[in-house]
């Protein structure tokens, strides 16, 4: 779907994006993070053909001119760009007509669907000067699904929407992603992304740091966290392998939980929970990258 090699962009003597090889797969959701200035945005309208390369190539959809499969492409990249004094309703068949293959006989049904989908449905008339922000995003995205996209490239879509309409936006991208939309989402929200995606690229001062699985970036820390009443029990029985307890909660360094749990129980313990610790992707992240610095 998305595939970069060796790719670079300099502006004057300064390296905005240093040899990125992002590798993003059919029915992927695709998490990339990074600090603010890490060179998201500049990767992001690489991808899109709004900024050319220095060196290096970008592949959309099996070709190495992404404006040339823009049709097959939804996108909404930093911040939707709307007429105010138009409606939202208006302002999708403009876009609709502006870009490459878009049918006029189908754009009114494709206009009502869109608005439908986001939630806009019954805001389709109003004015975009009238609309918060949240209902500007949301206006966005319909633009980007107007052409019922295979790539969903999308540049902290969630900005201005409550912890509703975050929900309510995850559920749609799910529900595309299901019926075969592959996800790419540029944000900074890591309890998002950690919702929303299968797979995740860490950026850090242009470079791509980090680049797997999202359940292999949250992979075990060998520690196993459990909860139990018996609190003087269980220290007495975990001695030296206890590491940390808060309340009814304790960290033991232990490579085998059943193991630990049979232990535990046969000593008397009553255990309420037991599952082993694994990394967030805020520790993950922190770890990778630096201070936030003014790249973008």
């Amino acid at each position: 779907m998305i595939r970069t090699t060796a790719l670079v962009k300099r502006y004057g003597g300064f390296t905005a994006v240093d040899g990125v090889e992002l590798d993003v797969r059919a029915g992927d959701r695709y998490g990339f993070l990074g600090p603010n200035g890490s060179g998201k945005t500049t990767t992001v309208r690489m991808l899109l053909g709004l900024v050319l390369p220095t060196s290096g190539s970008v592949e959309v959809l099996g070709s190495t001119r992404p404006r040339s499969v823009l049709p097959r492409v939804g996108a909404m990249v930093e911040g939707p760009a709307a007429y105010g004094h138009l409606s939202g309703r208006a302002n999708l068949r403009l876009s609709d007509a502006a870009g490459p293959g878009g049918s006029r006989r189908t754009r009114a049904a494709r206009v009502d669907a869109v608005l439908e989908q986001v939630g806009l449905a019954g805001a389709g008339r109003k004015r975009v000067a009238d609309y918060s922000l949240g209902m500007r995003q949301r206006l966005g995205l319909a633009s980007a699904l107007l052409r019922g996209p295979e790539l969903l490239v999308l540049d902290e879509p969630t900005n201005g929407l409550d912890p509703q309409g975050i929900r309510e936006f995850r559920d749609l991208l799910l529900a595309l992603n299901a019926q075969g939309t592959t996800v790419f989402l540029s944000s900074h929200l890591l309890a998002e992304v950690e919702a929303l995606c299968t797979r995740v690229g860490v950026l850090d001062r242009g470079r791509l740091v980090a680049q797997d699985a999202l359940s292999v970036l949250q992979a075990p820390t060998g520690r196993t966290e459990v909860r139990t009443p018996d609190v003087d029990l269980a220290r007495t029985l975990l001695a030296r392998r206890l590491e940390h307890v808060d309340g009814d909660r304790l960290l033991v360094r232990a490579d085998d939980p059943a193991a630990l749990n049979a232990h535990l129980v046969e000593g008397g313990v009553r255990v309420r929970a037991l599952a082993p610790e694994r990394h967030t992707l805020e520790d993950t992240v922190l770890s990778l990258t630096t201070a936030s610095s003014d790249r973008e």
